[in-house]
């Protein structure tokens, strides 16, 4: 395998970028640099290891912060010259605790911040109701919810599947639409109340994708 490696075409300094980006929501989380050790270590141990170019020295993702990047995936690009690292991120990925260090959108001009969640929907709701189940039952439906327990969640849940039943059977997209919505967020509620979440629905349905 480490023979493999001399495919790789590292620059005069000996480094190739390194381009990180979420497994499961495709997001691009940042861009780093790797040497051949760096290279060898994220094989070796299926943790994010790049080359600092200030300090001059080998170093883990997560090393101090806690903010490791389990690697799922390396990747070479078409010219051999350039890295990608799929990974599961437990934590930011910016030293100044944002998602990615991708926080600044150009329009008007001018550099502007960012969404803070650029997730797929799936994932900013279920990150939604995760901060909703600490709210008090009077103030959020979904609070309500998760603390009637599971089995109102449960029944509430069949009830929204065989609406978005009837809904498709009426031939109407408009209500199909919303009530297929209504659906998806129960499921995410239902998730919450049994400690899972969407991102545990999406593994698993990339484990039946590439079995």
């Amino acid at each position: 395998m480490i023979d493999a490696l001399d495919t790789v075409r590292w620059d005069e300094r000996g480094l190739a970028p390194v381009i990180v980006q979420d497994a499961d929501t495709g997001e691009v989380l940042t861009l780093a640099w790797a040497n051949r050790a760096a290279l060898e270590a994220t094989l070796r141990t299926g943790e994010a290891h790049f080359w600092s170019r200030s300090r001059q020295e080998l170093w883990r993702k997560g090393a101090s912060s806690g903010h490791r990047q389990r690697v799922v995936e390396v990747r070479l690009d078409c010219d051999a010259d350039a890295l990608l690292y799929r990974v599961r991120p437990h934590g930011p990925a910016c030293h100044t605790g944002a998602r990615s260090c991708f926080a600044r959108a150009w329009h008007d001009n001018t550099w502007h911040a960012a969404p803070a969640d650029a997730r797929p929907l799936p994932w900013r709701l279920d990150a939604r109701l995760a901060e909703r189940a600490s709210a008090s039952p009077e103030s959020s439906y979904t609070a309500r919810l998760l603390a009637a327990g599971v089995d109102r969640i449960a029944r509430k849940l069949g009830e929204e599947c065989a609406e978005t039943i009837v809904a498709a059977k009426n031939d109407n997209p408009e209500e199909l639409r919303a009530e297929a919505a209504d659906l998806l967020y129960h499921l995410l509620v239902l998730l919450r109340a049994k400690s899972l979440s969407w991102a545990d629905v999406a593994a698993e349905l990339a484990r039946r994708e590439s079995a």
